[in-house]
């Protein structure tokens, strides 16, 4: 049974930095797409950035190009979102994502596994 597990969220002022770390127990990992999803309250949960099995090919939301980056270590089963800048907006809980494609889409129909979540706050 894959397990993600993230961690490395908390709270923080604007303008400062926090990276984002997803483990994954499963044993395709290098296979699997993977990204990092958002919920913020009230709203529905939202694509933030995704990454490809080997990390060629990465994506991300328009609210946050240039500030974050995804990133992929498959020899730990890690996938890390490195995020710079941070708004208030940026507040929600993030969640980590693995797909069967390989591919890392936004779509959020083809991410079989996902992790508890890890909640980020950024006070202005």
């Amino acid at each position: 049974q894959v397990q993600l597990v993230e961690s490395g969220g908390g709270l923080v002022q604007a303008g400062a930095t926090l990276r984002l770390s997803c483990a994954d127990s499963g044993r395709t990992f290098g296979r699997n797409g993977a990204a990092w999803f958002r919920q913020a309250p009230g709203k529905e949960r939202e694509f933030v950035a995704g990454i490809s099995w080997s990390g060629v090919r990465t994506s991300y939301a328009d609210s946050v190009k240039g500030r974050f980056t995804i990133s992929r270590d498959n020899a730990k089963n890690t996938v890390y979102l490195q995020m710079n800048s941070l708004k208030p907006e940026d507040t929600a809980v993030y969640y980590c994502a693995t797909d069967r494609t390989g591919w890392g889409t936004g779509t959020e129909d083809e991410y079989a596994y996902w992790g508890q979540g890890t909640q980020v706050t950024v006070s202005s």
